[in-house]
């Protein structure tokens, strides 16, 4: 049985941003849902300041993720002239070519990277129970 994959990705909004980091963050809601079928959950939240905006990102396995990160530095490209990175935290066991990358990031950026590989036990309701 593949195990889950989880990550939390969190960003300053640069000063007078917030506007367009709204309206970017449902763009890519928009075509993340339309074009990335093995995300199965995408949801951004902004603190109460609205000066962070912190992303959940959540697939069946590993190969989901990294099909999720297919064209990201497009995406990326587009945020960073809104948002500057924090951090990165993940959960479960991803391919090493997504934790290179995500470490390159967090080097070059200075933000951090938290890893917890290891899954224990949990599930995901889609539907709740009646």
């Amino acid at each position: 049985m593949s195990e889950p994959a989880f990550f939390i990705s969190h960003f300053r909004v640069k000063e007078g941003k917030l506007d367009a980091v709204r309206q970017l963050t449902r763009d890519v809601a928009q075509r993340l849902e339309a074009q990335k079928p093995r995300t199965v959950l995408f949801l951004s939240f902004l603190d109460e300041q609205g000066g962070v905006i912190h992303f959940l990102h959540a697939f069946p396995d590993a190969q989901s993720m990294d099909a999720h990160f297919e064209g990201s530095d497009e995406r990326a490209g587009a945020a960073y002239e809104l948002v500057s990175p924090l951090g990165w935290e993940f959960y479960g066991r991803i391919s090493d070519a997504a934790l290179e990358t995500m470490r390159e990031a967090a080097d070059s950026s200075g933000a951090t990277l938290s890893v917890h590989p290891d899954y224990v036990a949990g599930f995901l309701r889609l539907v709740p129970a009646t």
